[in-house]
């Protein structure tokens, strides 16, 4: 998620995948995938220098998780019981893919 600001005030977090277009009409507009349309103080630049770190960021944090080996066995998480009632997290590991 990166965080904007909106033109009349508050800050709200938005997935940068959803968005399918920013124009600047002077203020910035983001038009998401469903239609939703936000109108944003940050420029046009900012928003995709945001959108960049934010990728990075996550391709980063994959690395260092592949550079890592093998994690350990993660935490219970109630969303997902088990035959015995118990809880367990289901974990999909990440591979670098080859091109």
């Amino acid at each position: 998620m990166i965080v904007l600001t909106r033109l009349n005030g508050p800050a709200f977090a938005v997935n940068p995948d959803l968005i399918q277009r920013a124009e600047g009409t002077p203020d910035t507009v983001l038009t998401l995938v469903d239609g939703t349309r936000y109108v944003v103080v940050e420029p046009v630049e900012e928003v995709v220098a945001r959108i960049r770190d934010f990728r990075a960021s996550v391709i980063a944090t994959a690395h260092a998780l592949e550079a890592e080996g093998t994690p350990p066995a993660p935490a219970p998480h109630p969303a997902h019981p088990t035959a015995a009632g118990e809880t367990a997290s289901i974990v999909v590991p990440l591979h670098r893919r080859e091109l």
